[in-house]
């Protein structure tokens, strides 16, 4: 049922006396008041149907129908959020969804292979590729102009990383 989802955030407080909640969202999953959202519940994903959303986009506040009181949402708080992978516009050519390239290899030009994306990381208003080698982890800014090509067939990364870039 998780391969079919998209984990793209979690409920992170209660907002008002309602049942609404805030949440907070870290992936690139799409949703719309349309979609009905995953909420994890005891490791099964269980629907709840949006009522109305406001305020901002990676930090909505969602009244979810059924939800009515703060005791209510108080029950939703912590919990994480899923989207149907089907629900989220297909990515353009050069450009890909995080979840899209874990397990792809990265590849440098010069370096060669640099080892197995292993998750994307968000830090601030920056996205960074984990690329585990061995035990070594490699970051790599998604932001930057080092990744060249990505080939979602061949599930392959390639970047360009200046010199010394591996160094630290």
């Amino acid at each position: 049922m998780q391969q079919d989802n998209i984990k793209i955030g979690f409920i992170s407080k209660t907002h008002g006396l309602k049942g609404e909640v805030t949440a907070v969202l870290e992936n690139d999953g799409a949703w719309t008041d349309d979609t009905t959202l995953l909420l994890e519940l005891n490791g099964s994903l269980i629907p709840y149907f949006i009522e109305r959303t406001s305020g901002q986009a990676n930090k909505p506040i969602i009244k979810f129908e059924g939800i009515n009181s703060i005791e209510q949402a108080t029950m939703l708080k912590g919990r994480s959020i899923y989207s149907p992978k089907s629900d989220r516009p297909k990515s353009k050519p050069g450009q890909f969804h995080d979840n899209e390239i874990i397990d792809f290899q990265v590849e440098d030009k010069e370096l060669g292979t640099l080892g197995i994306v292993k998750e994307i990381q968000n830090q601030g208003v920056n996205k960074l590729i984990l690329v585990l080698n061995g035990t070594k982890e490699i970051l790599i800014p998604v932001n930057a102009p080092f990744i060249k090509k990505v080939n979602k067939l061949k599930k392959t990364i390639q970047v360009e990383l200046p010199d010394r870039f591996l160094d630290f």
